[in-house]
């Protein structure tokens, strides 16, 4: 293994990473106070989003994002994405279409499998439900107190 990186060049880095992603924690918590800042979209299929979402969040599949997102997203308002999962990266495709397009946006690390996973609340045609938390991904408080 190298060890051989510049801690600057690390630290650029991971602050360059810091400015373009954001968690499921911060995410919720955000939306916990009413006025987020952003707007939550869902780029997952129609069949993904009826399986269950964040309360809240707007649904634009990524294969329609392109042809969509100026006439549904307000390009003043910044706009944090998710897909699936950390195995998925529907949800960097679709920041990298909107911030193509102009828009200010961050991408939603863990997507909708960590939200889920963490216990927090699942919208469903049924109304909310909230999951329970899976003690491998988030200790029982919710936050990992990073």
């Amino acid at each position: 293994m190298d060890w051989s990186t510049d801690p600057a060049d690390a630290a650029a880095h991971f602050a360059r990473r810091l400015a373009v992603e954001t968690d499921v924690s911060d995410v919720h918590a955000a939306l916990e106070t009413g006025d987020p800042g952003f707007v939550l979209l869902d780029s997952r299929s129609r069949e993904a989003w009826d399986q269950g979402r964040v309360p809240g969040a707007v649904h634009l599949p990524g294969r329609e994002l392109a042809d969509r997102a100026e006439a549904e997203l307000d390009r003043s308002v910044p706009v944090v994405t998710y897909c699936w999962g950390p195995g998925c990266n529907g949800a960097t495709r679709a920041a990298l279409v909107l911030a193509g397009l102009g828009y200010r946006v961050r991408e939603m690390i863990g997507g909708f499998e960590y939200w889920a996973r963490e216990g927090l609340p699942v919208a469903t045609a049924d109304g909310l439900t909230r999951p329970d938390v899976d003690p491998l991904t988030a200790p029982r408080a919710v936050s990992c107190g990073c």
